[in-house]
């Protein structure tokens, strides 16, 4: 068992929390979300961190970066992110997202959640 933090970042979710224009190129919004989270990686948290981006629908096939693994949904984003938080077991794990159903699934697991401005300006 691992003891550092698993931070899953709901990509769709956070990208779409900004209107900057993402919806005229969704897989160039998340690779530039897996961008900046290979620079900047969590803000505010100290030690060690692994980052999974997850992205469905137009942005799959991002591919990971050092730093980022990114997790292409072969279906729903948010399955997928359950799953991941389920495989962690004890492993502490961070969801960031602001899907209130997917807030509630992943915290039934014992995950922690933040918001989308935890890992964008």
């Amino acid at each position: 068992m691992s003891d550092v933090l698993l931070v899953v970042v709901d990509g769709a979710n956070v990208v779409g929390s900004v209107p900057d224009g993402w919806w005229r190129d969704r897989r160039g919004a998340a690779e530039r979300l897996r961008d900046r989270l290979a620079v900047d990686g969590l803000p505010g948290r100290d030690g060690p961190v692994e980052i999974v981006l997850v992205v469905e629908g137009a942005a799959r096939g991002v591919e990971s970066v050092p730093g980022v693994r990114v997790e292409s949904a072969p279906g729903s984003g948010d399955d997928r992110m359950v799953e991941l938080v389920a495989e962690a077991g004890a492993r502490p794990v961070l969801v960031v997202t602001a899907d209130r159903e997917l807030r509630r699934r992943v915290g039934e697991l014992g995950a922690e959640v933040a918001g989308p401005r935890t890992v964008r300006p």
